[in-house]
């Protein structure tokens, strides 16, 4: 199956889930993300806002803040296929931008260097058990993902997970996987 299949497969199976398992799901995989080693050993994290059906993001970055952990979200920047994290303290500081995507104003916010990002929450539809993915097209996370030395994660749902994934030479596989089951 190419990867615009598997894609459209894989969040319709997503979409599909009531409200309630929704939240059941999201509770499982934020508890067990926070209460993992990669969580505690990192002081600032890297992480998406949420849209669409993705995975709810607002409640680990709140947990983050309440536990004094510093919050960097990615400005893309289309026109060079780059990103770009902000430290957010408020989710004031966020703008609607293309795709309704929230991200950071970057005239009220501070950038974080790629190196200082302990741990980055890495968003995908698909994946595979050795940690490679399927996103969302652009390829801003495997371009940022080469040279980053830190620990990598991604929350996922177990049918998000799948044996035959295409591969491109350019992929750069998560280092770790969280599902409403544990890490893979």
């Amino acid at each position: 199956m190419d990867k615009s299949r598997l894609r459209q497969s894989v969040v319709a199976e997503i979409k599909s889930f009531s409200g309630d398992e929704r939240h059941t799901y999201e509770e499982k995989m934020r508890s067990q993300l926070i209460s993992s080693n990669l969580w505690k050993n990192a002081e600032i994290i890297g992480i998406t806002i949420a849209n669409g059906f993705e995975w709810d993001t607002k409640k680990i970055i709140k947990t983050a803040w309440k536990q004094g952990k510093r919050v960097c979200v990615p400005k893309c920047l289309p026109k060079y296929k780059k990103m770009h994290f902000y430290q957010i303290e408020n989710f004031e500081q966020l703008e609607i931008v293309y795709y309704n995507l929230l991200e950071p104003k970057p005239t009220e916010t501070k950038k974080i260097d790629k190196e200082m990002i302990d741990l980055l929450v890495v968003p995908g539809v698909v994946f595979n058990n050795e940690g490679y993915r399927i996103g969302f097209g652009g390829g801003y996370y495997d371009r940022f993902l080469t040279n980053f030395k830190n620990e990598t994660v991604s929350i996922l749902h177990s049918k998000q997970l799948v044996k035959d994934l295409p591969i491109e030479k350019h992929d750069i596989a998560v280092k770790h996987l969280l599902t409403e089951k544990g890490f893979v």
